[in-house]
């Protein structure tokens, strides 16, 4: 893999996150940050706060030293604070940084930062899509591969679906 390959394609896997994120919550019902599936299953709310947790690890293993974070009061400022954690991950995998070998965790690395706090987020991702359908909300489907994924987007603002599939 040519230099700054790995940069962009996990530039590029941070942006299908925020557009699968944005897809399990646009247009949920009132609510829905609060909506309990019961069995121990976290809350919507709780779910994006812990994105943002794992995230922020990360943002740390570049040295971006945010601290603890603590839960915000609304479930809309959760999710903007995610957004702008993506976007400071972003903007490391842009500038070509690569995680600081001597900030803990040791041995931090592009390829352990995708398959840790990364993959877990995504996971959450498709967690909150299958919470949509449990509080009777179900996402729409769509093609994926057609999706309007750009790494230069990691906001809450992201495009409406190319491809939507009929159910």
């Amino acid at each position: 893999m040519a230099p700054g390959e790995k940069h962009e394609i996990l530039h590029h896997y941070l942006a299908a996150l925020a557009y699968r994120t944005q897809k399990a919550l646009r247009g949920a019902p009132p609510g829905f940050g609060s909506f309990e599936a019961g069995h121990g299953i976290r809350p919507p709310h709780e779910i994006v706060k812990h994105m943002s947790d794992v995230l922020n690890h990360a943002c740390q293993c570049f040295g971006d030293e945010r601290g603890r974070l603590e839960p915000l009061p609304t479930f809309e400022e959760e999710i903007a604070r995610f957004h702008d954690i993506l976007e400071s991950l972003g903007e490391h995998l842009a500038a070509g940084k690569t995680p600081d070998e001597d900030t803990p965790p040791a041995g931090a690395s592009l390829e352990r930062l995708l398959q840790g706090p990364f993959a877990d987020a995504m996971t959450h991702a498709g967690q909150l899509a299958m919470l949509r359908r449990m509080a009777g909300s179900p996402v729409a489907p769509e093609s994926f591969m057609a999706a309007a994924i750009d790494r230069a987007n990691l906001t809450a603002n992201q495009p409406k679906p190319v491809k939507p599939l009929e159910r």
